[in-house]
């Protein structure tokens, strides 16, 4: 089975808070042939994580490594991956994932309200700026 999941597929594998949904969510995602995962889910998976549960950015981290190891997973792993080195910058994976697909995009330029972004930007060496 070809699937792609909902970010509340994500949380259960994560949290297994639920012990019914967390069994089902890993049965599921050990077993299809291929699991999409959407950037737009592991961006709400961040936030419910962070907003929810409390985690800390290691512990995001964590999180979004162990989904990204899943066999058979097909992502953006580029974009996951500059969303992860933004966090790890002190910053939002959000902001990372959306700067890397919109420059894939064809934007040049990362424009934002948000300070802290277009500063981790701007030193990861990324065109950004201030609005």
């Amino acid at each position: 089975m070809t699937v792609a999941v909902d970010t509340n597929i994500l949380v259960r594998f994560v949290m297994n808070d639920d012990p019914a949904q967390a069994q089902a969510a890993f049965k599921l995602l050990t077993e299809a042939d291929m699991i999409a995962v959407a950037t737009p889910a592991l961006c709400e998976l961040v936030w419910v994580l962070r907003n929810v549960y409390r985690f800390k950015p290691a512990q995001l981290a964590d999180a979004i490594l162990a989904i990204l190891n899943v066999k058979n997973l097909i992502t953006n792993r580029a974009a996951a991956e500059f969303g992860l080195s933004l966090l790890e910058a002190g910053g939002d994976f959000a902001d990372g994932v959306i700067a890397f697909e919109g420059k894939w995009l064809g934007g040049d330029t990362f424009v934002s309200f948000d300070r802290k972004a277009v500063s981790l930007l701007l030193a990861s060496g990324q065109s950004a700026q201030l609005l």
